[in-house]
């Protein structure tokens, strides 16, 4: 049984595997379970905790697992909210891979691709608010914003007001359909169809997932985590910049305001140590045999 989806980043995460040597290993976005059931294999003494929103992702991956089955645990959940289901104390390692996979992009249904008859793009298929909505409800206030924050566009309200003006002849249902309507009259600098930024902002915004991201980082913050490593690997700009400034704020022993005289804080509070002062990107090999990973980028932060 092999998994559809080809981690990214996985001897890197193996690599940083190594240095755990028992203890529970926590893997957020479990997805077809590709990172886990590598490290399973590598780290006899380690046991998974581990958590997705997908269900049809779940499925998958307790069966592709089941050979670990008295190692492995795991939740319906979306990461933000994992910690308030499990016993933290133990936890050794965490990895969070912020990125959608091969398996949902590819699949017709799921409506994350630039060609699919659908238009949904939820992670989780339970929740009721999809790409469609977006689409057809949202002013073109509110699209002109998620454009221009989410995917950094120049013709942001120009992109917005054509969706505007299509969807009052009839409604939109299929991104193959938004993406024809996007691509057709923009041409695009960034060696990328400009229909895949526009997707990328729809996704965000259907699934909240920076501010997702955002209180992960800050349940993190609150749990006193020892000996712990964490990787989180992102595959866009936004993301980056929020674990680049969270790590960056955890390892500082000052915290006291910029303008004040002297530090009256106690100069130790670090909660640990930043392990990539650059980000981690895939080699060029892997770029290769999988182009999707092209984007990705890993940083790691390690808890005394």
């Amino acid at each position: 049984m092999n998994s559809p989806h080809i981690p990214v980043l996985l001897n890197e995460v193996l690599e940083l595997a190594k240095k755990v040597k028992d203890g529970n290993f926590l893997d957020c976005t479990l997805g077809y379970g590709g990172h886990s059931y590598n490290i399973l294999n590598q780290n006899e003494n380690i046991n998974l905790i581990a958590c997705d929103q997908d269900n049809e992702a779940l499925e998958f991956s307790k069966e592709f697992l089941k050979k670990y089955k008295n190692r492995v645990k795991i939740y319906k959940s979306n990461f933000e909210d994992i910690f308030d289901k499990i016993e933290t104390k133990n936890i050794k390692m965490i990895l969070a891979d912020i990125g959608v996979s091969s398996l949902q992009l590819d699949k017709n249904d799921r409506g994350f691709s630039i060609k699919s008859d659908f238009l949904d793009m939820r992670m989780d298929k339970s929740k009721e608010f999809s790409a469609k909505d977006v689409v057809n409800s949202y002013s073109l206030e509110k699209l002109e914003y998620i454009f221009k924050e989410y995917a950094d566009l120049k013709d942001a309200k120009k992109i917005a007001t054509q969706i505007i003006s299509a969807r009052t002849n009839k409604e939109i249902t299929s991104s193959k359909f938004l993406a024809n309507l996007i691509d057709c009259n923009n041409k695009n600098n960034r060696n990328i169809l400009k229909s895949k930024l526009v997707f990328q902002a729809i996704r965000i915004e259907v699934n909240k997932e920076l501010e997702v991201l955002k209180n992960f980082l800050a349940k993190i913050e609150n749990l006193n985590l020892k000996d712990c490593y964490l990787a989180i690997i992102t595959f866009h700009s936004l993301e980056d910049k929020i674990v680049k400034n969270f790590f960056k704020k955890w390892s500082k022993d000052c915290i006291c305001d910029e303008n004040v005289f002297k530090c009256c804080c106690g100069n130790n509070n670090s909660k640990g140590k930043i392990i990539t002062k650059k980000p981690i990107i895939p080699s060029e090999d892997e770029k290769k045999q999988n182009p999707r990973s092209s984007c990705a980028k890993m940083r790691i932060f390690y808890f005394y």
